[in-house]
């Protein structure tokens, strides 16, 4: 509903953010100017694109201004100072990496202490852009709900919820039907809820009550619209949906689907395969070229078999296809049914390596270019799993909507390996899904990117 004003507002944080950051440095640099002179201009220049750099990836991974973080001040300053300190923690990681200990000690401490307390001084002044947005005639929006039942106290809470620039200022509702102290004051009957949003001088009107169950709800929206007041109506759906559903328009006539799909819309879906192709074009030339000779000598040395694993697995519209990967294990007649388990004496030694690293998955991005796996999608699953789960997880086909990936949400998000209970699966179909209704190339490079993070950091299940 305010997604822009937050687009607009998350921008503005970021700029304060980066303005103070950088701010600082010019003004230590300047300081210190009589320290540490001019001759290492490009050492403190590099210095100077690290701290940019690294608070932009720090704080985009860590969601710092996520919408579900900068709408409450204490969220938003949590996680602030938790990326702060792993900010600190890079710089000086990296300082002590590249051998770039010849900065001055007072430089580096004087711009990382004052970028803490400048984080600080814009959080405080971010309740100020609150409680100006919120309270701005201009910006700020007052909201009165017709009605008085459980969508009117759930609409409440979520237009609160939604953004700093709204405020309910309470309920409409005959008072012999209100049984119970409301959240919210009840300001009003229906009858003489224009007149009242004219006093308090209301921008906009939602109401829980239909046209359905009172026809004067048609002359209440016309006489609120001639008074330059917003009229929405809420339909409860409850009595036939039972979950979040998406609402989308073909021409006049409202069409409800179970959810939102972005890659639906054939757009998006060229977008994702040029992005796949580039990829896997990219890793097949300059990384599988060499890789697959040097593992292969590696795979023959340790054991009878073939360099190349193919699996039958579920794809895009429950149709199989063949998954290649890097033999890890002895050639075994349990392959296709039984997943690969911690201590899992079918695994060779090169094979361990390779599952650790990820390195046995690399040969799928064949897979890609050839179209039948995209490099971020849900992971695809032996034809068996697929059958078994199917009939004991709600939602579970869903995630077959979609092209299978070599990595995805759920895998980033501590779903990677064996699924060893039904819940870790369940677990595993709900990021899925999520990554279904919420996809957008941005969030498939944030997926690459944590990947490649976690291999280096290391993951407890990959064995």
């Amino acid at each position: 509903m305010n997604r822009r004003f937050l687009q607009f507002l998350q921008l503005t944080l970021v700029s304060l953010d980066l303005l103070i950051l950088n701010a600082i440095y010019l003004m230590v640099r300047l300081f210190l100017h009589n320290r540490i002179g001019d001759e290492n201009f490009m050492l403190y220049f590099q210095y100077w694109a690290i701290l940019n750099s690294c608070w932009i990836i720090l704080s985009w991974i860590g969601k710092v201004y996520s919408s579900g973080s900068i709408l409450s001040f204490e969220s938003f300053t949590k996680r602030t100072m938790r990326i702060y300190v792993i900010w600190v923690l890079s710089i000086f990681f990296y300082l002590f990496l590249s051998h770039k200990l010849t900065l001055s000690r007072l430089f580096v401490t004087s711009t990382c202490i004052a970028f803490g307390v400048g984080l600080l001084i814009n959080r405080f002044a971010y309740i100020g852009i609150r409680d100006y947005f919120r309270n701005s005639d201009n910006f700020g929006k007052k909201i009165v709900i017709l009605g008085y039942n459980d969508i009117a106290k759930k609409l409440a809470s979520y237009l609160e919820q939604e953004g700093i620039n709204m405020k309910v200022l309470g309920f409409a509702e005959d008072f012999e039907k209100v049984t119970e102290l409301s959240h919210y004051p009840i300001l009003s009957g229906v009858n003489e809820s224009l007149e009242i949003s004219k006093k308090l001088q209301v921008n906009e009107i939602f109401s829980t009550i239909t046209p359905e169950q009172d026809n004067n709800i048609y002359n209440l929206m016309k006489e609120a619209e001639a008074e330059c007041i917003r009229f929405r109506i809420v339909p409860d759906l409850s009595s036939f949906i039972r979950r979040p559903v998406h609402i989308d328009y073909l021409r006049d006539i409202p069409i409800i689907s179970l959810r939102s799909e972005p890659l639906d819309d054939v757009a998006n879906r060229i977008n994702k395969r040029a992005f796949d192709v580039a990829i896997s074009i990219l890793v097949i030339v300059f990384i599988l070229s060499w890789l697959i000779p040097i593992i292969s000598i590696f795979i023959l040395l340790e054991s009878r078999g073939p360099v190349f694993f193919v699996q039958q697995r579920t794809g895009k519209d429950n149709k199989p296809f063949g998954c290649i990967k890097f033999r890890s294990m002895k050639v075994n007649k349990d392959a296709n049914t039984m997943q690969a388990s911690r201590g899992d004496a079918r695994i060779t030694r090169v094979g361990r390596f390779l599952r650790r690293s990820n390195l046995d998955e690399f040969p799928q991005f064949i897979n890609v270019l050839m179209g039948d796996m995209s490099v971020v999608g849900p992971r695809p699953h032996m034809l068996k799993h697929t059958d078994d789960y199917s009939k004991l997880i709600n939602q579970y086909m869903v995630r077959q909507f979609l092209k299978p990936g070599i990595t995805g949400w759920a895998q980033v998000n501590g779903y990677r390996g064996e699924t060893k209970d039904l819940q870790q699966m369940k677990g595993r179909v709900e990021y899925d899904l999520w990554y279904m209704e919420n996809w957008s190339v941005w969030l498939d490079i944030k997926i690459m990117f944590l990947t490649v993070y976690n291999v280096f950091r290391g993951e407890p299940n990959a064995f």
